[in-house]
C-alpha cells in the first residue's frame, strides 16, 4: 500500500467517523499539517505518525516480511 491509498484509507475512515482533521490532530497528537499532507498522499510520514493517527482511528498498521 503506498502513501496515497494510505491517506485514502485516513479519510474514509475519519468521514464514516463524522470528525474532522482537527479533532483528529487533537486525539492522535498528529499536527493537521500532517494529517493534511498524509490525506493528500503527498510527503513522507513516519511510522510513528502513522501508528497515532491510525490508533486514534481504532486501526493498526501490519508490516509483512516476505521471501
Amino acid at each position: 500500500m503506498n502513501i496515497e491509498q494510505i491517506g485514502a484509507v485516513i479519510r474514509e475512515r475519519r468521514d464514516v467517523l463524522e470528525i474532522d482533521q482537527r479533532a483528529l490532530s487533537e486525539i492522535s497528537g498528529v499536527a493537521v499539517h500532517t494529517l493534511s499532507n498524509i490525506e493528500a498522499g503527498s510527503g513522507n510520514p513516519t511510522v510513528k505518525s502513522l501508528n497515532k493517527v491510525l490508533g486514534a482511528l481504532g486501526m493498526e498498521i501490519r508490516v509483512e516480511v516476505q521471501q
